[in-house]
């Protein structure tokens, strides 16, 4: 997800320009670059790598101006190169790009026809070259970028500056997030509002469809009829101090020892602790019709969203489908009136996603959508927002968004069986009950983070890894090798325990650990029982388990890892914690970068 912003300023912008891409770091990117307007000319500098290889440029080449945009690049079209950085330019002005343009070569084949000539690789160039060819012709600004939006196909939010309008810039979104901030003599564009934080809380979300023009004086919106609309301002709450890492190494750590404060934050909205009850945000449906469940996810939320499956179908007695959402539409996928469609992201703008909930909002289901950022696409787009309410999260690799997820999912299967008269009050209390023990056993895993860390140098060596979990602790498994793969860049893989024996037990030997997820319980027998056949085949075993668990089967382990003992229901939530804290102190072994690993961007805007 690439980042943006703009300030016309009444001061000068370069230094705040690079402070703004410093906070949307957390999104993933491969270059930078900043664009000014001084004196009639566009000032451009650029660079490939790390936030700081810019700066250095900066040093030695300075950018002046009060009025700029600037831009950090996760490549899509063309490699990470200087070239192929943003902003793009032509003569007549400098354009940033969060998105993808899914007709760049049509477009670009026609404008080198019209002898337009490209620097770069990229899907981007040919949205600046689009606007400069209608101003040449006579167009204004405000009438090239009218003009244009119609002829691009794809998703994209978009910052231009205009050599000959040193006090403008225009913004416009389809598909990707764009914030307008007001300040005191200024106007600012941004990605996001923490992008904004440190200038201004006053913001406005822009519409699916909406372009900009913003001046010093504020901004005039229009939508995509190109009628002006009025967009609501509103307090941002996002904190300049909330992308500080404190005393810890990485974000990535910081998170995870949020996990206890941010799942009780949580829990507290939809618990009404008076009575022992579950109680939703206002909605104007009824849960008690709901016939069938749909789910749709990526990547980590995916995998809350399989705990939630069997939380859904054990609680409320509701069949539910599970697709990852770059596949969904792809399928065609039945879907009957009465169903709830359940979308699960972090930010509410990952591009599958929303696509996906766009296309069962036109099938007639009901959508329901657990999200970090309410004021997102997807949030604004919901029957029913469920959000989370972990905090901005930097760190690429999803942690406490995980563990929030699975407390807002759990909340709502428990609601939904009420509704659904599968559960009764005394049985609601319980799991109320539970629920509530779930800060302090996330405090109690966190504890073992030293003996974690201490045996993490047994895995750092492999190649290979594989995590078993049976039921819920499944789910896990694969989320657990999902995080080593992010940011150790150690091949990993989760399987069901049962399905060792179908294949993957071929890959067993003395080089392969395998972690085995295995709270005690009514599976744990059965989880043994594959443990042995990998001990028989010489695989060394990382056993998490609570102390009776261990007690019975940890003797002969490479490594074993306490867990608190927990009710089942809270028990993903609590063993996310140290399959978290195993690949982050494995890639701290490693010395990769934890918080922005190569390849990987926080949020992903495009299909």
């Amino acid at each position: 997800m690439c980042g943006i912003i703009g300030i016309v300023g009444k001061e000068q912008v370069a230094d705040r320009l690079v402070d703004g891409l410093r906070r949307m770091e957390y999104r993933g990117y491969d270059s930078a670059g900043v664009c000014t307007l001084d004196e009639g000319q566009l000032v451009r500098r650029r660079a490939p790598g790390k936030l700081e290889n810019l700066v250095r440029e900066l040093a030695r080449h300075p950018a002046p101006g009060q009025v700029g945009i600037a831009h950090t690049r996760w490549a899509t079209h063309g490699a990470p190169t200087a070239a192929n950085a943003h902003p793009h330019a032509t003569d007549e002005l400098a354009l940033v790009h969060n998105g993808i343009i899914e007709n760049f070569r049509q477009l670009r084949d026609a404008l080198t026809a019209r002898g337009r000539r490209f620097e770069s690789e990229t899907d981007t160039e040919v949205v600046a070259h689009l606007v400069s060819e209608l101003i040449e012709g006579g167009a204004s600004p405000q009438e090239a970028v009218q003009q244009a939006l119609p002829q691009l196909r794809g998703a994209f939010a978009l910052a231009i500056a205009f050599r000959q309008h040193p006090d403008m810039l225009i913004g416009a979104r389809l598909g990707s997030p764009l914030v307008v901030g007001y300040g005191e003599g200024e106007t600012y564009l941004g990605s996001d509002a923490l992008a904004l934080a440190p200038l201004t809380q006053k913001i406005c979300y822009l519409d699916e469809g909406d372009w900009v023009i913003v001046t010093r004086a504020g901004s005039q919106i229009f939508d995509k009829d190109n009628k002006p609309v009025a967009r609501e301002v509103t307090t941002s709450g996002a904190s300049a101090a909330a992308i500080e890492k404190g005393n810890y190494r990485h974000f990535m750590q910081k998170e995870i020892f949020e996990q206890p404060t941010v799942v009780a934050q949580t829990l507290h909205s939809y618990i009404r602790q008076l009575d022992q009850s579950v109680a939703l945000p206002a909605f104007d449906f009824d849960l008690s019709g709901i016939n069938r469940v749909t789910i749709v996810a990526c990547g980590t939320s995916f995998y809350a969203g399989m705990v939630a499956k069997y939380w859904f179908e054990q609680f409320a007695r509701l069949p539910v489908d599970i697709d990852v959402a770059s596949e969904f539409r792809y399928r065609d996928p039945v879907l009957e009136p009465g169903g709830l469609a359940i979308f699960i992201s972090q930010s509410g703008e990952t591009a599958d996603t929303l696509a996906a909930l766009r296309h069962c909002k036109a099938a007639g289901q009901t959508i329901a959508v657990v999200v970090n950022v309410p004021t997102s696409s997807m949030a604004r787009e919901a029957d029913l927002l469920l959000p989370t309410h972990a905090g901005p999260e930097i760190g690429v690799a999803s942690t406490k968004a995980f563990t929030c997820q699975l407390a807002v999912l759990a909340a709502l299967a428990s609601h939904m069986a009420v509704k659904r008269g599968r559960m009764d009050r005394a049985e609601e209390a319980e799991v109320v009950r539970h629920l509530l023990e779930a800060p302090a056993s996330l405090n109690a895993a966190l504890a073992h983070d030293d003996e974690i860390a201490a045996m993490a140098h047994l895995i750092a060596p492999a190649r290979d890894v594989l995590y078993l979990g049976r039921g819920p602790d499944y789910p896990l498994a694969l989320e657990g090798a999902l995080k080593l793969k992010e940011i150790s860049y150690i091949h990993a893989e989760g399987y069901a325990s049962g399905e060792m024996k179908h294949g993957p037990i071929a890959l067993i030997d003395e080089a392969v650990p395998v972690i085995v997820l295995a709270p005690s319980g009514p599976l744990f027998e059965k989880t043994v029982s594959n443990m042995q056949e990998v001990r028989a085949r010489g695989g060394k075993i990382v056993l998490i388990s609570d102390r009776e668990g261990l007690d019975e089967a940890g003797e002969g382990c490479l490594a074993t890892i306490e867990m608190p003992k927990v009710h089942p229901l809270i028990a993903p939530l609590v063993y996310a914690v140290p399959v978290q804290l195993l690949a982050y102190h494995v890639a701290c072994v490693k010395g990769t970068d934890v918080d922005q690993p190569r390849n990987l961007a926080k949020s992903v805007t495009v299909e």
